[in-house]
């Protein structure tokens, strides 16, 4: 079956078998390897993509289920120009990361947790991402990223805001 749909603003007609899993797709027919694999069962969020806007383990998700959706991986977030998403820079900048095996998905899933809970305090942070599990770090530079990036983009979105409105 052939499936049409957009991914990080490309639109994109995969041909699959009906049973063929989302975050398959997305590596195996697309070559979009950030997405990451870890447990199958939609347990670890390894493979959080962002699907029409909102996060998603996209090994829970048949494509069949994606069709015509907006997706967004990690790969999506940069900017064209390589700028890091401002997720992705605290992520950097806070050492949210060890192994890194983890880390786009709980990235993909930390745009989600701010823009659907903007100014989370540490104990809300940590029970939105009880999803995405790390087997590295400890969880204390995750939850710090995750703050730092909820700025950056609160911060960034203000910026857009006065220069569409000075516009």
């Amino acid at each position: 079956m052939q499936v049409s749909l957009s991914v990080n603003g490309r639109a994109v007609n995969v041909d699959a078998a009906p049973n063929t899993l989302l975050v398959t797709a997305i590596r195996e027919h697309l070559q979009l390897t950030g997405t990451h694999v870890g447990c199958d069962t939609a347990q670890c969020g390894a493979c959080t993509v962002h699907m029409n806007g909102r996060a998603v383990k996209s090994c829970n998700i048949l494509l069949a289920q994606a069709a015509g959706a907006e997706i967004t991986t990690i790969e999506g977030i940069a900017q064209p120009d390589g700028t890091l998403h401002p997720m992705q820079a605290a992520f950097k900048e806070c050492h949210g990361l060890q192994c890194g095996f983890c880390t786009p998905g709980m990235v993909m899933s930390a745009i989600d947790l701010c823009q659907q809970h903007p100014g989370a305090d540490e104990q809300e942070i940590r029970e939105l991402l009880d999803g995405n599990l790390c087997r590295c770090t400890g969880y204390q530079n995750i939850v710090k990223a995750v703050k730092m990036g909820g700025q950056g983009m609160a911060e960034g979105q203000s910026a857009t805001s006065s220069a569409t409105a000075t516009a």
